[in-house]
């Protein structure tokens, strides 16, 4: 048991290790672009720069992929997310690649082959730029290019341009003492500017700085080297028996029998960079009434042998008013009562129009490496050679026309087909288009009816003589993997009761989380959470909130100077962050405020120890 217990210690070392490596390789590529880590990225060209600096080098394809035309800046933390998305490619790799050129395997690829792929397929390069490269000599000799060569000093390159970054950062001593960096939650990275308060009489002081050891426990601390600095801290401690998870105010819509109703569908969908979008919604109400607003995961139909992680996966809603402006929304409340899988919220709204953000903590809903040992088949040719869907494929097509049916009457509108098509393919199917579809597509009172959702498949299948490329971008965008089940999306159900008007829901965007979500996050739990001072920096307040299964800490800045906050999750049982890391540092502007982090139980079924400690670098 030692020897275990040992061997468990030294890759928990090795993992925090690399974590910081990690970061510190991260900071030292934003910091050779920019002055600060507060600082946003705020073009292409910056965003290119910062990968090259962290020794990547990316495709247009690739910065277009972080760069979207919805894109105005991109902070510190999501270059971290990115730059995870985007490993380096390995000298194996791209010798594999030039090897598809190679068909001879003879080592060399000659010059005139290699201007025609470069110039002619994918991205294209200029001549002038294959041109650069078949000038240097150290990999070129006779009209011919030594691709193994030319891999080896692409990797030397690579790591130079790392290395430079890294001497550049530890030259500076100021910037050496933030080494470890900020990974701070995308959704949450905006900082909300506060006013001048006094400390709330909420707050409680904690002199206990030091999470006690487990008797017996003799590892080495294993945070960062920054963290050894620490000013002050303040320790929380959480306890959810297997029994507590679900929060005791229930939510019985079947008591509203006589309530008037309205429904709306949406779904969570995991970016590649691992950012969360989602639909948001605007309510109307015609007169002021009781109201319950409720939010589930969509039960589709669940085929025999396949997984559904979606079931488990958190959801919410933020309800907020709107004003004059849509810049100034005002927070109302959040669906903190739970029922099972169902949160909700039971109030008294006015009458006018309200907004409805769902949110998601990212705690299981989240990038998981998956070993998928065979790829689904899309399509098959008959015996009279006619291409025709699988059965599989089917299946999956009726689950998304389940989830992309808004309203739930069994057809598409075009403004339903469109978030559709936004998510798959970029672009919006104009009025014009639609007519064609009608022509061509089984449609009732002009929407698109499922068999005509089908044939619309069939026909894309078709155009590409049966291969299944476009098929499976479609398939993967929407969160299904080669195996053709859903881990990288969450369908949900959004139900509203009114007792003195019919409500009224209509979905009005399919994007990330905004700043008004992230402001409304943070006041929510400000609001309604524990609040602690950092025993001798009274600046720095850490908010706590337990709303069912979820814990959500808020760091709080009043200080006139940013601050590096060092989160230390070790002493955590049976906990799952959505940072997936147990020891990282957050960066927070001047008078602003951000969340930590949110914590769920891994096994819900035991008993969850949330024992977190924030530390002042």
């Amino acid at each position: 048991q030692k020897t275990t217990h040992s061997e468990s210690s030294q890759v928990k070392k090795s993992q925090h290790a690399e974590e910081a490596i990690f970061y510190m390789n991260c900071r030292a590529a934003y910091l050779a672009v920019f002055k600060s880590s507060l600082e946003n990225i705020k073009s292409k060209e910056q965003l290119s720069l910062v990968f090259q600096q962290a020794g990547r080098s990316p495709s247009q394809k690739t910065v277009n992929k972080y760069w979207t035309s919805q894109t105005t800046s991109l902070n510190f933390d999501d270059f971290c997310t990115i730059l995870k998305q985007e490993k380096t490619a390995t000298k194996t790799e791209l010798l594999e690649a030039f090897g598809k050129l190679d068909t001879d395997n003879t080592g060399y690829i000659l010059h005139d082959e290699l201007y025609q792929v470069l110039t002619m397929r994918g991205e294209r390069m200029s001549r002038d730029e294959v041109s650069s490269i078949l000038k240097q000599g150290d990999f070129n000799c006779s009209g011919k290019l030594d691709y193994s060569k030319f891999c080896d000093f692409y990797m030397a390159t690579s790591e130079q341009c790392c290395k430079i970054a890294r001497e550049k950062l530890e030259v500076d001593s100021r910037l050496r003492q933030q080494q470890f960096g900020s990974q701070t939650e995308t959704s949450s990275s905006e900082g909300i500017t506060l006013p001048v308060s006094k400390p709330s009489p909420r707050i409680s002081r904690k002199t206990d700085h030091k999470v006690a050891p487990t008797k017996g426990d003799s590892r080495t601390p294993s945070r960062p080297s920054s963290a050894q600095t620490c000013k002050a801290a303040v320790s929380t401690t959480i306890t959810m028996g297997a029994s507590s998870h679900r929060n005791t105010k229930l939510i019985e819509p079947d008591t509203m029998k006589e309530w008037q109703w309205a429904q709306s569908k949406g779904c969570f969908y995991l970016e590649e960079d691992g950012e969360i979008i989602s639909h948001k919604y605007k309510l109307h109400l015609a007169q002021r009434s009781a109201v319950c607003i409720t939010i589930k995961p969509l039960n589709i139909r669940q085929v025999e042998g396949k997984s559904c992680p979606w079931l488990s996966v958190d959801t919410g809603l933020y309800i907020l008013r709107e004003n004059e402006t849509q810049e100034h929304l005002q927070l109302v409340s959040f669906t903190e009562q739970q029922t099972k899988e169902m949160f909700g919220w039971k109030g008294e709204l006015g009458s006018g129009v309200y907004w409805l953000l769902p949110f998601t903590t990212g705690c299981r809903l989240k990038k998981v490496k998956q070993q998928i040992t065979g790829e689904a088949k899309l399509v098959y040719r008959g015996e009279d050679g006619d291409l025709a869907l699988t059965k599989e494929f089917r299946t999956a097509l009726l689950d998304i026309f389940e989830t992309i049916d808004l309203d739930g009457n069994g057809l598409l509108s075009l403004e339903e087909y469109n978030f559709f098509e936004l998510r798959t393919s970029g672009e919006k199917c104009d009025e014009e288009a639609w007519a064609v579809c009608k022509e061509n597509f089984d449609m009732k009172k002009n929407e698109l009816t499922r068999q005509g959702f089908m044939d619309l498949n069939l026909m894309e299948a078709n155009d590409r003589e049966g291969d299944p490329s476009d098929l499976w971008v479609t398939l993967l965008s929407l969160g299904y993997n080669k195996a053709l089940e859903m881990t990288e999306a969450c369908p949900f159900v959004i139900d509203v009761y009114a007792e003195k008007c019919k409500p009224r829901i209509k979905a009005m965007y399919l994007e990330a989380g905004s700043w008004q979500l992230s402001r409304a996050v943070c006041k929510s739990v400000v609001n309604k959470g524990e609040a602690k001072v950092m025993d001798g920096c009274e600046n720095i307040i850490v908010h706590t909130y337990k709303a069912g299964r979820r814990i959500t800490s808020v760091i709080e800045n009043k200080s006139e100077n940013k601050v590096i906050i060092h989160v230390n999750n070790e002493q955590s049982k049976n906990c799952l962050s959505n940072r997936g890391l147990t020891v990282f540092a957050v960066e927070v502007a001047p008078k602003s405020m951000m969340v930590s982090q949110h914590v769920m139980p891994l096994n819900e079924q035991e008993e969850c120890l949330y024992n977190c400690v924030h530390s002042l670098v």
